[in-house]
């Protein structure tokens, strides 16, 4: 039996009328997005970046962008480098100070050459016995640090050489260029404490190793500074003397002066550690042009004032 026959272009009609009730529903669908309350209104997320990509946006103005803080500026240190041939000092000096918050060092032309340091070395004899101490468990008892304090205090010479041969002698100053990065320095020729040779430049890096708890260690560090400033007699001239009255308490010295008669001069070292800066002085005049160590002692003083800050 025959089928059905279909009306020619029926299946047409069909697909063309479903095609455009789709496209009805699709605008319908749109026109919903715009409406208030429609819940096919997209929210504020849907129009964020997804997380990774980058905005289409147009970019800041670089102006328009807050700046950022600047770093705090360091106070000055109360010295200013400057030349001192009008102080018209008899024979060899040098200086030099260093900033302990940046490490940054400034001096004479000649601050890298070496002198004798005389007594100004028993600061580090003593240091590197108490770290030694303490790094092999041991506490000194109550004689050795009455030594100690009179070698720092009263610059005593015995107790001193006790000390530097108990560190090992000039293996001591070996450890000091090495622990405390000394570039000028050397171990005397006679393996002696006393012409153990030190730049100014040197001297004030020793200043910070004592600071800095390298030299004496973290157990002995405060305890070496407030002997060094308590240092007292005939040992208290130099750079302190210079600052007021006042600060003077709180600045850590070890000084050294002697008389070198094989070279005939008198040779005075000033160390001095501050609240952010140490300082080395050195000075070496003939016998004839001075009548002792005094005019040394004097001159380290005159150089410090003649750098202050205020003083300029």
């Amino acid at each position: 039996m025959a089928g059905t026959r279909r009306r020619p272009g029926s299946d047409h009609r069909t697909l063309t009328y479903s095609a455009v009730a789709v496209i009805l529903v699709g605008l319908v669908l749109v026109s919903l997005r715009f409406v208030p309350g429609s819940p096919f209104r997209p929210t504020a997320a849907s129009h964020s970046p997804a997380a990774g990509t980058r905005s289409s946006s147009a970019p800041t103005d670089r102006n328009a962008r807050p700046s950022p803080s600047p770093s705090p500026s360091l106070e000055p240190l109360p010295f200013a480098a400057q030349d001192l041939d009008d102080l018209d000092i008899k024979g060899w000096y040098s200086w030099a100070v260093l900033d302990k918050r940046t490490g940054k060092i400034i001096g004479s032309a000649n601050m890298n050459q070496t002198s004798t340091t005389a007594s100004l070395i028993k600061s580090w004899v003593v240091a590197d016995y108490l770290r030694r101490s303490a790094e092999a468990g041991r506490t000194p008892s109550d004689a050795k640090l009455d030594d100690a304090t009179q070698i720092i205090r009263d610059s005593d010479n015995t107790r001193a050489q006790e000390f530097y041969e108990s560190v090992g002698g000039s293996a001591s100053i070996k450890r000091l260029i090495s622990i405390c990065k000394l570039t000028d320095s050397k171990v005397a020729s006679d393996g002696g404490w006393s012409r153990t040779m030190l730049s100014p430049r040197d001297t004030a890096r020793l200043g910070l190793c004592i600071d800095d708890g390298r030299a004496a260690g973290p157990k002995w560090t405060k305890w070496l500074i407030n002997e060094m400033r308590l240092v007292r007699g005939d040992g208290d001239f130099g750079i302190r003397k210079a600052f007021p009255a006042a600060e003077q308490k709180q600045i850590a010295i070890k000084n050294g002066w002697i008389d070198r008669q094989k070279e005939r001069e008198y040779h005075v070292n000033c160390l001095a550690i501050g609240d952010t800066w140490t300082m080395g002085v050195m000075v070496r005049t003939p016998f004839s042009d001075a009548s002792s160590w005094q005019y040394g002692m004097d001159a380290c003083e005159k150089i410090t004032e003649a750098l202050l800050r205020d003083a300029t």
